[in-house]
């Protein structure tokens, strides 16, 4: 069996050289080395609100917001057409900021977060953008499949300063309103009885979850991005027992699936976010089959 194993290892050290070769080149390249640290303000900040989040009942409005912001990116690339501004990003951040205040008054309004409002947004947002970016004068940066499920190509240096801000955003708000969000979260009646303005805490929550999803696009993009705020946190759960640790367990499964995502793809040749959601599915599985809780 030694001898079997040993005759095994030049092969096996074969690949690890070729896999650590193609890791050294992708680290060389400036584009390479900006997407994995979009990758990993991606994979701090999304389990950090999804863990707001998917405990609300509340998952699917990151795949709203994404798709909200596909026509906020379209918008972007109209308003270059027309004004000359080409920040796409930026004007994508400003119509996903609105789109959550649109949700959160509709959520008010209908006093649930239903299928109503979220589908409104949904595939109105995506309409608008279909519509755009079909326009004889309007011209995007890359094509429509890089916005639906990232390309880290596109991403140039003002979109990262946007997206580690944004990352930093999110971070703060998260650790200076923890114990604000985690009373409206499990105990809305309560909180509302102690003072707790539920309303103002709502808006941040799915404000802040607005800033994350344009922070995604590049890499995961909008069709994908609602599974960073859900699938690690949903992992994260089966091996934790406390809030607190299915938070910071998420975060640690959303960081290491994204580089990992990003990492794979580039040395396969893959799509970034798909390669990205179907390592964190391969996570959550691996821990619904074996639950040390």
């Amino acid at each position: 069996m030694t001898l079997e194993i040993l005759a095994a290892l030049p092969p096996v050290l074969l690949v690890v050289e070729a896999v650590a070769s193609d890791l050294r080149r992708m680290l060389s390249l400036r584009f390479m080395r900006w997407a994995l640290i979009a990758a990993v303000c991606t994979g701090v900040a999304g389990p950090l609100l999804g863990s707001y989040l998917v405990h609300r009942g509340m998952a699917l409005v990151g795949d709203a917001l994404g798709h909200v912001t596909f026509g906020g990116v379209a918008v972007g690339f109209l308003v270059a057409a027309v004004v000359g501004f080409d920040q796409p990003l930026l004007v994508a951040l400003a119509v996903a900021v609105a789109a959550a205040l649109a949700l959160q008054y509709l959520a008010v309004e209908t006093e649930a977060y239903g299928d109503v409002p979220l589908a409104v947004l949904l595939t109105g947002g995506f309409a608008v953008g279909v519509l755009i970016v079909n326009l004889d004068f309007v011209r995007m940066t890359g094509s429509i499949e890089d916005y639906l499920f990232g390309n880290a190509v596109l991403l140039g240096r003002t979109d990262l300063y946007v997206i580690v801000a944004l990352c930093v955003v999110v971070v703060a708000a998260v650790a200076a309103f923890h114990k604000q969000l985690l009373y409206v979260t499990f105990d809305r009646e309560a909180a509302a009885v102690s003072r707790v303005n539920v309303g103002f805490y709502d808006v941040v929550l799915v404000v802040l979850t607005a800033g994350f999803v344009v922070a995604s696009i590049y890499i995961l993009g909008v069709i994908l991005v609602a599974a960073m705020l859900v699938v690690p946190v949903a992992a994260a759960m089966q091996w934790t027992t406390s809030f607190r640790s299915s938070l910071l367990a998420g975060v640690a499964v959303g960081v290491s699936t994204s580089v990992a995502g990003v990492s794979l793809a580039y040395v396969l040749d893959l799509v970034v976010g798909p390669t990205i959601v179907v390592l964190a599915i391969a996570v959550y599985g691996f821990s619904l089959v074996w639950q040390p809780r």
